[in-house]
C-alpha cells in the first residue's frame, strides 16, 4: 500500500538520498529542496518519459527551452502583475504568515492561537529582480512564474522555423518560481520548482474537442509511469475559481497522504495569452478579454488561407509539476510488507522506466579482488547498454545490499559469488518477487534489454 503519512515519504527520501533540505548547514531555506543521488535519477526519468510521450512519439509537437527571466511587459501583458495574488494574512501576536483562504480556522492563528489578526491582503507570488546594472523602473524583470509565456513569446519563432500547421504544439520542461506565503506539504508546494508544460495551439471552435483529447492522452501517461487511474480524480473547475485566463480547466487530483490534490492541470486558455502578447489586435477576431498592447512587436496569428484572414489560435495546455509528480510515484511505489519470517521490508515497486538504479552489481566479498573486478566488468557493461544508471555495489554484505535495494526500487541486483569465477554465470534476483535465477554472464544484456522494453 502507499504511505499513509508523508513522514514516511520524508525519512525515506533523507535517509537515502532521494531529497535533501536545501542549505541544510545553516538552517535550511523553507520551500526549496535539492535532490540528492537517487532523486535526480527519478526527476531525469520523469523528465524523460513525459518528453518521450509529448514530443518524440508526436509529429505535431515540438521542443523548446527558454530563459527564466522575463521583462515586467510580459507579465502585465499575460495578467500576472494584477492577478497572480494570494490572500496575506499576518498573526499580530507570533508574527506568523498565512494564506486566508487555506487558514484551519479564519478567526484565529495556525500557529498560536491567537485571534489577533491582520486584515487580509493581497500578495503577489512572483520574485521581482532588477535585471542589469541600473536599478530603475526600467530594468525590472521577474523570474518566471511559469514556463507558458515564454512559450507564447516564441510562437512566431517555432512558427517561422518549423513551418508547423494547426494544430500544432510546444514543449518545455524546466524551473518556475512563486513566492509561495506558506510552502507545504514537503515538495508537493514549494518556491521553486519544474514544470512539463504543453501548449498546444488549435483553430477556434476546436478547442473543446482537443481539450477532451489532452484529457485522455494525460490519464494515459500518469498510468504508464505507475499512477494508477483510479487514483486520480478528475475535477472539472467551478467556473469561479478558474484562473483568469481560462474558459474551462480539469484537475487531475491525486491522493497523497495529505489527500486529494492537483498533480496536473488541463487548461483551455482560448486565445487570451496570444492575444495579449500580439500587436494590432483591432485587426483579430479575438474572443478572450485582452489588455491594451503597445510594446509587442509580433503579430502571433496564423493565416486562415481559406477565408483569407488572420486566426489567433486557442490552446489547450497539459502543465503537469515534476515534483508533485515525482511524489506522486514515490508514494505509489511505497510499500511496507511482513515476508514469511515475521520481518518486515520497505520496497519502492517503481514502475522499471522510473526506477532511479536499473541493476545493482554486487559482488560476494568485497576484499577479493577477482570478484569485485569482475563484477566491474559486468556493470561496465551492462552501463553501455543505455538503460539507465547501472550500480556497483561493494558494501561485501548481499543480504543488507538487497534490503538497500528494495527500499530505493532497483528492480534487478546481481550478485557475482565464486561459483561466477568457474561457470561465468550469476545470480539475478527481482526485487518484486524476489525470487532468484542463475543466468550467463553473457546472456545479461539481452536479459536486461528485454526487461525493460
Amino acid at each position: 500500500m502507499p504511505a499513509t503519512d508523508m513522514s514516511q515519504l520524508v525519512s525515506l527520501c533523507q535517509r537515502r538520498g532521494f531529497i535533501f533540505q536545501s542549505a541544510d548547514i545553516y538552517g535550511g531555506m523553507k520551500g526549496l529542496y535539492d535532490f540528492g543521488p537517487l532523486g535526480v535519477e527519478l526527476k531525469n526519468n520523469l523528465k524523460r518519459s513525459w518528453w518521450q510521450a509529448m514530443v518524440y512519439e508526436r509529429d505535431d509537437v515540438e521542443g523548446l527551452d527558454s530563459a527564466v527571466i522575463g521583462p515586467a511587459v510580459t507579465f502585465k501583458q499575460s495578467g500576472h502583475t494584477e492577478t497572480f495574488n494570494d490572500p496575506l494574512v499576518e498573526c499580530l501576536d507570533c508574527k506568523a504568515r498565512m494564506r486566508a483562504d487555506k487558514m484551519k480556522d479564519p478567526t484565529k492563528c495556525d500557529e498560536c492561537g491567537s485571534r489577533k489578526l491582520s486584515e487580509p491582503r493581497m500578495f503577489n507570488m512572483m520574485f521581482k529582480l532588477q535585471f542589469g546594472p541600473m536599478e530603475n523602473s526600467a530594468s525590472v524583470a521577474y523570474l518566471r512564474p511559469e514556463t507558458a509565456q515564454h512559450i507564447f513569446m516564441n510562437f512566431k519563432n517555432v512558427l517561422d522555423t518549423t513551418a508547423k500547421k494547426l494544430p500544432f504544439g510546444i514543449a518545455q520542461i524546466g524551473k518556475a518560481f512563486r513566492n509561495e506565503i506558506i510552502a507545504r506539504n514537503f515538495i508537493f508546494r514549494v518556491r521553486e520548482f519544474e514544470q512539463m508544460e504543453l501548449e498546444f495551439f488549435v483553430k477556434p471552435g476546436e478547442d473543446e474537442k482537443w481539450h477532451e483529447y489532452w484529457l485522455e492522452q494525460r490519464l494515459r501517461w500518469w498510468e504508464s509511469i505507475g499512477v494508477p487511474r483510479n487514483k486520480i480524480r478528475v475535477t472539472d473547475v467551478a467556473k469561479d475559481d478558474l484562473a483568469h485566463y481560462s474558459k474551462r480547466t480539469f484537475d487531475l487530483e491525486y491522493e497523497y497522504p495529505h489527500g486529494h490534490d492537483e498533480v496536473e492541470g488541463i487548461a483551455n486558455r482560448t486565445d487570451y495569452d496570444l492575444g495579449n502578447h500580439t500587436k494590432n489586435q483591432a485587426e483579430l477576431n479575438l474572443t478572450a478579454h485582452v489588455h491594451e498592447n503597445a510594446a509587442s512587436n509580433a503579430r502571433l496569428a496564423v493565416q486562415d488561407l481559406e477565408e483569407k484572414k488572420w486566426v489567433v489560435p486557442f490552446v489547450i495546455e497539459p502543465s503537469a509539476g515534476v515534483e508533485r509528480a515525482f511524489l506522486a510515484v514515490l508514494n505509489e511505489a511505497y510499500h511496507e510488507e511482513t515476508l514469511a519470517d515475521g520481518s518486515t521490508r520497505t520496497v519502492l515497486k517503481f514502475v522499471p522506466a522510473m526506477a532511479p538504479i536499473k541493476a545493482a552489481v554486487i559482488p560476494l566479498a568485497k576484499n577479493k579482488p577477482e570478484l569485485v573486478n569482475l563484477a566491474r566488468t559486468i556493470k561496465s557493461n551492462l552501463q553501455k547498454l543505455g538503460l539507465g544508471r547501472v550500480l556497483l555495489e561493494d558494501t561485501g554484505n548481499v543480504g543488507k545490499a538487497y534490503r538497500k535495494h528494495d527500499e530505493v526500487g532497483t528492480p534487478l541486483c546481481i550478485t557475482v559469488d565464486f561459483e561466477s569465477l568457474e561457470d561465468k554465470q550469476v545470480t539475478v534476483r527481482n526485487r518484486d518477487s524476489m525470487e532468484q535465477q542463475r543466468l550467463p554472464i553473457a546472456d545479461l544484456p539481452a536479459f536486461l534489454r528485454s526487461y525493460y522494453a
